[in-house]
């Protein structure tokens, strides 16, 4: 028999049992579908975990502080971490550097008239980080070296801070009480969003010496340095950022008098954070498509099932038809094609709703990003015709094996 004709009868088989039919590619279709969708969520995180953090501004080394054992060979750093002067140091000693921020955090409660926030997170910054961290600004101006140098009691908002203290009036030229100290507002930053969960809108930005003024915890902490969080490097456009590495980490260890062994801090990269992130994401994506992997076996072991009953209520016809001279390839490749065919509009069916699930996802949800990616529809598809080969083999196998009067007398 002609494979067109083998295909047409298999069709009719599963026309005359329409619902059976749907039924038996349900598992097909929730498999293929839940592997799209699963790999768009996972494409959209990854998408989005890029753009935030290359939005922070690029060729950005970040240099932040950990603590080690006190010990002998500890020298002015036992107590670990990085201090302001590690700043000036990587800016003034290391080559390939644009720039260099520091960054040292705090919160505190601020109050204006009758508003008071809770829990504001206050940054202490050097001048330089709105051209390395790509922030903008809205009104006013930032706090410059002559700020810092003369500990100015200067402040700059996050936009939505801005709008939770003053509403519609201009903030510039008004004053703002962190903890007990009052401080002149300078200007306002652009709206940026939240980045890696940091939420740049709802920050005040001080200078760097007045957090060591007023916010440093202790006298103790003053004595062993001022303290910072973090120190991001912007490196040269042509620099190269390995050898850039290398110089920070080899400076910093000699003068925290420490080896790259017992190093208390640690140099990443944006490529760093966007790898860890990734990874993460990636092996939530891979127990995902495991998951969806075992509803396209149940789809499968689904139409192993229908297809076993659908050659027993078939067994007369299958008589028939050998006694008329088909072959068992013949009959064989009918209940193959049949079972192929369960599998192919089932993974067809899967693919729509796969990707209008995820254009769903996508529309409906503000924080969940999706990609759909043209391999994935391919892999599902490919995965749910090889499942529908797979399982509709062995029944297809067993049409063929029938002997043909003992199928004839099968009522």
């Amino acid at each position: 028999m002609k494979v067109s004709e083998t295909m047409r009868i298999a069709w009719e088989a599963i026309l005359k049992n329409k619902i059976r039919s749907f039924l038996t590619m349900l598992g097909i279709i929730i498999g293929v579908a839940a592997v799209i969708i699963m790999v768009a969520i996972s494409a959209g995180t990854e998408a989005t975990i890029q753009e935030e953090i290359t939005s922070l501004g690029s060729n950005l080394l970040f240099v932040q502080g950990s603590f080690v054992r006190m010990g002998p060979g500890g020298g002015g750093s036992q107590s670990g971490g990085l201090i302001y002067d590690d700043a000036i140091a990587v800016q003034d000693q290391v080559d390939g550097v644009a720039a260099v921020v520091v960054e040292q955090n705090t919160t505190q409660t601020i109050k204006t008239g009758t508003t008071q926030l809770d829990e504001v997170e206050i940054v202490g910054s050097s001048p330089g980080l709105p051209s390395v961290r790509d922030l903008e600004i809205a009104e006013g101006r930032y706090f410059n070296d002559q700020d810092v140098e003369r500990k100015q009691k200067v402040a700059v908002l996050g936009y939505t801070l801005a709008q939770e203290l003053f509403g519609d009036e201009n903030p510039v030229g008004q004053y703002v009480t962190v903890g007990s100290t009052k401080l002149a507002v300078i200007g306002v930053m652009a709206e940026k969003g939240s980045v890696g969960g940091t939420d740049f809108d709802a920050r005040l930005y001080i200078p760097i010496t007045v957090v060591f003024q007023k916010f440093t915890p202790s006298q103790f902490a003053r004595i062993m340095g001022d303290r910072v969080f973090q120190i991001t490097v912007e490196a040269e456009e042509d620099a190269n950022i390995d050898d850039v590495i290398t110089q920070i980490n080899l400076l910093l260890v000699k003068r925290h008098e420490l080896t790259l062994d017992t190093a208390d801090f640690t140099v990443t990269t944006q490529s760093d954070i966007i790898d860890t992130r990734e990874s993460t994401t990636a092996a939530f994506r891979n127990l995902l498509a495991w998951v969806a992997g075992v509803s396209l076996i149940v789809g499968g072991i689904g139409i192993m099932n229908i297809m076993l009953v659908s050659v027993t209520e078939r067994t007369r016809e299958i008589g028939i038809r050998q006694s008329v001279g088909a072959t068992p390839d013949d009959i064989r490749l009918q209940f193959l094609i049949e079972a192929l065919l369960l599998s192919i509009v089932g993974g067809l069916i899967g693919i729509i709703v796969g990707v209008g699930g995820s254009y769903l996802f996508s529309t409906f949800s503000e924080d969940m990003r999706t990609v759909v990616s043209v391999s994935s529809i391919l892999l599902a598809f490919g995965s749910a015709a090889v499942v529908g080969a797979f399982f509709g083999y062995y029944p297809a196998n067993q049409a063929a094996k029938l002997d043909p009067i003992e199928a004839l007398r099968y009522e």
